[in-house]
């Protein structure tokens, strides 16, 4: 690149970023179940949704942004923005507070949404807005609700995606309430990881629709059948996300590993199973389940939801092995319908 390079030049190495980008995800195998996403990746600027964001180096983060004194700083900010790689956008104390995903596991969770014409969604984490701005490419702008429980971060998804010529609705609240006066919806996708099953998220997705959450360090799929019924397994592909903030989130300490087998302790699928089942077995349990079972990856495993109650599962939610989570509670104020 030159001394310094004009908008337009930065502009069609982003193009060519864009296309590079599309083509991993391809390979990734993310588009398979759902080519249409393939154009919605294809449209989307993805670095209009990172003006800015830290990159790991040693003894900390590397700032990168676009508005870099430096071209070549600059050239690196944009061929960075369409890595397939997770990208930090917003750090307080060390703390990574929000971020943009995986584009592959983006592809993946959203070809899993299952999404039709007409349908109507809501997204729980608004990040960057960039899933947003992908979801209302594919639908429309008043198809799509995004919520997050950050109004700075609310702010800047909502100037992000208007930079990228997208206006869906964007609302400051708590995830785990949703956004009732915007439903029903058809589907919910949370883009954070949540502790237990919010029952407005039930309430507020019609009979029929599907709910995609990410839950213990994978992504589960539930189709709903009414407010107080829904089910499914998880996907195979493994999912860390910052976890959903709000009021009376549990704060949860990592799962006990000493003791264990190292060939356990290294394993991110025992880890998952511990994840999982942390509030009603014993890690030494945990482990000689997971030997006896073969070491199952995640999509053996399931969530049910039926009467109030939730529990997970391996193989079959009437199988030997279910184990209970926190019961599914609707907040206070929130009925069971939407409009």
């Amino acid at each position: 690149m030159g001394a310094d390079a004009p908008g337009a030049e930065l502009e069609d190495i982003a193009a060519a970023a864009r296309t590079r980008l599309v083509h991993e995800i391809e390979a990734s195998g993310a588009l398979c179940a759902e080519p249409a996403w393939r154009e919605a990746f294809a449209a989307v600027p993805r670095h209009l949704f990172v003006p800015y964001y830290y990159v790991g180096v040693p003894g900390g983060y590397e700032r990168r942004w676009g508005e870099h004194p430096d071209p070549a700083a600059r050239e690196r900010w944009i061929r960075g923005a369409y890595d397939d790689t997770p990208l930090a956008t917003r750090m307080r104390d060390g703390e990574l507070l929000s971020s943009s995903s995986q584009p592959s596991l983006m592809a993946a969770m959203l070809a899993e949404l299952r999404v039709e014409a007409g349908d109507r969604v809501l997204e729980i984490g608004a990040g960057t807005g960039y899933n947003a701005a992908l979801l209302a490419h594919r639908l429309g702008d008043d198809a799509v609700t995004t919520v997050d429980i950050d109004p700075e971060i609310t702010e800047s998804a909502r100037r992000h995606l208007h930079a990228a010529g997208f206006r869906p609705a964007v609302v400051t609240g708590d995830g785990a309430r949703g956004v009732p006066e915007r439903a029903p919806y058809d589907r919910i996708i949370a883009t954070c990881a949540l502790p237990s099953i919010p029952g407005a998220l039930l309430a507020q997705c019609r009979p029929g629709g599907r709910i995609l959450m990410p839950f213990a360090t994978g992504v589960v799929g539930l189709a709903v059948r009414d407010a107080g019924c829904a089910g499914g397994r998880f996907l195979a592909i493994p999912a860390f996300f910052v976890p959903l903030r709000g009021e009376g989130v549990p704060q949860r300490e990592p799962p006990r590993l000493a003791g264990l087998p190292r060939r356990a302790r290294e394993s991110d699928l025992f880890r998952f199973l511990l994840a999982l089942t942390r509030d009603s077995v014993d890690p030494d349990e945990a482990h000689a389940l997971w030997e006896r079972e073969g070491m199952p990856p995640r999509d053996r495993y399931g969530l049910t939801v039926a009467g109030g109650r939730a529990w997970a599962w391996l193989d079959d939610p009437d199988g030997p092995y279910v184990w209970p989570l926190p019961d599914v509670r609707v907040p206070p104020g929130l009925s069971r319908g939407g409009r």
